[in-house]
C-alpha cells in the first residue's frame, strides 16, 4: 500500500511539474503576443492592458492539454515519424482549446442567466477570422512545445536535457553538433 501512495505522490509531482512548464511556456509566449498588440495599438492611441489575460490563458489551456494527455488523445501516431505525431497533436490540441474556449463562453452564458442565443451571438461576433487566426497561432504554437515532447519520450528526458544544458561528451552531443560522442 505505501509504494502504491509512493508511486501516486510521484505521479502527482511529476504531473504538476509538467503543468508548470506548460503553464511557463504559454505565458511567455501569450505574453509576447500581447506585448506585441499593445505595441501596434499604442501607434493608434488605442490602449490595451490585457496583460493578465496570457496568464489566465496559460494556466486554462496547459489544462486542457494534461487533461488530454490523460484521456490518452496524444498517443494516437505515436509509432510514426515524429513529424506525424507532432503536428496530429499540434493541429488535435489547438481545436480542442477552440473549443474548450466556446464550451467556456457558454457555461459563462448560463451562468450569468444570459439565453442561449444571445450567448451564441457573442460567440458569433467574435468573427470566424479571429478564431482561425487564434487556432493558427495555438497550433504554430504548439508544433515546438509538441517537438521537444516527442524528442523526450523518443530519447529520454534526461538525455535531452543534458543534450540542451550540458556540454558534456556523455550526453550524446559533440562539439562540431553532428550528434557523434
Amino acid at each position: 500500500m505505501s509504494t502504491s501512495k509512493a508511486s501516486l505522490k510521484k505521479r502527482a509531482v511529476e504531473e504538476l511539474k509538467a503543468y508548470w512548464l506548460i503553464v511557463l511556456y504559454l505565458v511567455v509566449l501569450f505574453g509576447s503576443f500581447t506585448v506585441y498588440r499593445r505595441l501596434i495599438t499604442a501607434e493608434t492611441d488605442d490602449p490595451y492592458l490585457h496583460y493578465g489575460v496570457a496568464l489566465v490563458e496559460a494556466l486554462v489551456i496547459a489544462k486542457v492539454l494534461l487533461i488530454g494527455r490523460l484521456l490518452g488523445f496524444s498517443r494516437r501516431y505515436e509509432d510514426r515519424a515524429l513529424i506525424v505525431p507532432v503536428l496530429y497533436k499540434s493541429v488535435f490540441f489547438g481545436m480542442l482549446v477552440v473549443l474548450f474556449g466556446v464550451l467556456e463562453r457558454l457555461i459563462q452564458g448560463w451562468f450569468h442567466k444570459e439565453d442561449l442565443v444571445a450567448v451564441l451571438a457573442n460567440i458569433a461576433s467574435i468573427g470566424r477570422n479571429e478564431l482561425a487566426a487564434r487556432l493558427l497561432i495555438l497550433v504554430v504554437t504548439f508544433i515546438p512545445f509538441f517537438a521537444f515532447g516527442e524528442l523526450s519520450r523518443v530519447i529520454g528526458m534526461q538525455r535531452l536535457t543534458g543534450m540542451f544544458f550540458s556540454s558534456h561528451p556523455e550526453h550524446g552531443v559533440h562539439a562540431s553538433g553532428d550528434g557523434r560522442p
